[in-house]
């Protein structure tokens, strides 16, 4: 099959920024070689974060961001708002990362609702409309890449297992980690079964707290400095792992819907005053024991962490000292830059799609069987996708990164 290049792109549950990745992919066989062309991190325009989080259910964590009735109007700005600035990234990822030139963009938006109840995903709802990105590039799109797994009986999550277990198939018995808004997991096992599922907040809650004692001040707690000087209160650490979603069994899915400045105001309700670095202490604890328990019921040897959280040295020594004995490594030392390992997937999602194969995992979301994902928005040109490829792959070779 010949070589594709494929934009990703993505806006995370913690609306930090617009990831987008460039990469090149070469299926040989059951093989899929990924080339890692370079990424970017590109800033949403001014004041568009703070609406976005003021649209998030409940309400906003920071008292700076507005709460503004929702309405179809407003749902309706916010996609189309969304959508150009994914254009404006997608067409600057496009100039700076690939030369001017790709077979297609991939969009896994900005998922504002993610509908679940008694265990099941009903519906989920990104934002971010692909009719701009490919007006901006030129390109087709695929987009809307959740809700085919989710009609499928799927919980539309975590998405990331169609990268994870192709990758560390080799590497089995492996997880990988994803420590964004959520904790997601994708335990490869030795069998060749794969288990994917959120386990609960990573940063989302720390997040929140940071706003609230700031006063909207700050976002994150930079570097884990106010957790690291801080205790952990077991009083409230027990009330938090006692919330029921964490004994769910997987296939599994959550969100700030659940995990949010009013979850932690009522676990502390009735509790003796708890300092703010002890706070944060306990929250970083809280991800650590979710998540190592996790691991632990896969029988991790190695654990794979990416995403934001891998830049807060508090969490990284919560975790390595709940998961030991098993090693926990950054996916930059295996060739995946921890930053944009979900654009990489987006890309991978859109090239899977653009070839007619499968982009869901059902092991890891529960739904009916593979399917293809997503929708394709036309660029300039009628959308002509190449003939579907005879065989899907069943491993994944990261090539060395190529940086522009």
């Amino acid at each position: 099959m010949p070589r594709s290049r494929v934009l990703g792109l993505l806006s995370g549950t913690s609306v930090d920024a617009i990831d987008v990745a460039a990469a090149e992919f070469h299926l040989v066989g059951d093989l899929l070689e990924l080339t890692p062309l370079g990424s970017l991190a590109v800033p949403h325009p001014e004041g568009l974060r703070e609406e976005m989080l003021a649209a998030l259910l409940p309400a906003p964590s920071a008292p700076s961001v507005p709460s503004v009735p929702f309405s179809a109007r407003r749902l309706c700005e916010l996609d189309t708002r969304l959508g150009l600035a994914f254009a404006a990234a997608a067409a600057r990822g496009l100039a700076e990362l690939a030369d001017g030139a790709a077979d297609v963009v991939a969009s896994l938006g900005q998922t504002l609702h993610h509908w679940v109840e008694d265990g099941r995903c009903l519906g989920t709802l990104q934002l971010g409309q692909p009719a701009w990105i490919a007006e901006a590039t030129g390109l087709p799109v695929v987009a809307d890449l959740r809700a085919r797994d989710v009609a499928a009986g799927g919980q539309g999550a975590p998405l990331a297992a169609a990268l994870d277990d192709l990758w560390l198939r080799d590497h089995a018995p492996a997880v990988a980690l994803n420590l964004g808004g959520i904790a997601n997991i994708t335990a490869v096992g030795r069998d060749g079964a794969t288990a994917a599922y959120d386990t609960g907040p990573a940063n989302a809650l720390l997040d929140a707290a940071c706003q609230w004692l700031s006063g909207g001040a700050a976002t994150r707690d930079t570097d884990g400095a106010t957790a690291a000087a801080g205790d952990v209160r077991g009083d409230l650490l027990a009330r938090l792992l006692a919330d029921p979603y964490y004994a769910l069994p997987p296939p599994k899915s959550t969100g700030k819907e659940r995990f949010h400045l009013g979850h932690l105001r009522a676990a502390l309700a009735g509790l003796p005053t708890v300092r703010a670095q002890d706070l944060l202490a306990t929250l970083t604890e809280l991800t650590a024991v979710t998540v190592a328990d996790a691991c632990r019921r896969h029988d991790a040897r190695l654990v794979v962490a990416s995403g934001g959280g891998v830049r807060n040295p508090a969490l990284l020594r919560a975790l390595r000292r709940r998961l030991a004995p098993a090693e926990l490594r950054v996916s930059d030392e295996l060739g995946l830059p921890a930053d944009a390992k979900e654009a990489y997937l987006a890309a991978l999602l859109g090239f899977l799609t653009w070839h007619g194969l499968p982009g869901n995992l059902p092991a890891a979301t529960g739904a009916d069987g593979p399917r293809v994902l997503g929708s394709v928005t036309p660029g300039r040109r009628p959308a002509r996708q190449p003939t579907p490829a005879a065989r899907a792959p069943i491993r994944l070779r990261l090539a060395p990164p190529t940086s522009r």
